[in-house]
């Protein structure tokens, strides 16, 4: 079976995509799914950067390292790559409607995933409780009954 991939897309690629990434690449390999893969990357993404200190420990509260990550930044060429482009919000879908199968967190869970940057570590938590929750509905929704062409 050829390999699909998620690109999960935020502002910066430090905070809401790469928790979605971990997330969704830790409830991957848990489930066993190995014909999908996970990525992330930001429409103004600061390459060379980090994931911000809170999206870490937010994370790891939660059992999940992150050592390795670095902001990437959005290309056509990640899109075409990915079977499907998933959003943080409403808004950003519509800047990148044109480029391919865009779709963004609220088509799929019901809610926009707004930005925590700059928050305080709860705001943190409850953006990954929120992609926690969009990444199951996207594994039973989406990748569980993926089939070509949709």
């Amino acid at each position: 079976m050829k390999r699909k991939k998620v690109l999960f897309v935020c502002t910066g690629n430090t905070c809401r995509s790469p928790m979605a990434e971990a997330l969704l690449r830790t409830k991957i390999k848990r489930n066993k799914i190995r014909w999908w893969d996970v990525s992330s990357c930001g429409i103004h993404a600061e390459v060379g950067g980090t994931i911000s200190p809170n999206s870490k420990t937010a994370l790891e509260e939660a059992g999940i390292s992150v050592e390795k990550f670095a902001p990437k930044q959005l290309t056509q060429k990640l899109i075409e790559a990915s079977t499907i482009v998933i959003c943080m919000t409403e808004s950003q879908k519509k800047m990148l409607e044109a480029c391919g199968n865009v779709k963004c967190i609220k088509d799929l869970c019901g809610y926009d995933v707004p930005d925590p940057y700059g928050c305080n570590l709860d705001a943190y938590k409850v953006t990954r409780d929120a992609l926690s929750r969009a990444c199951d509905i996207i594994i039973k929704n989406y990748i569980l009954t993926y089939k070509d062409g949709e």
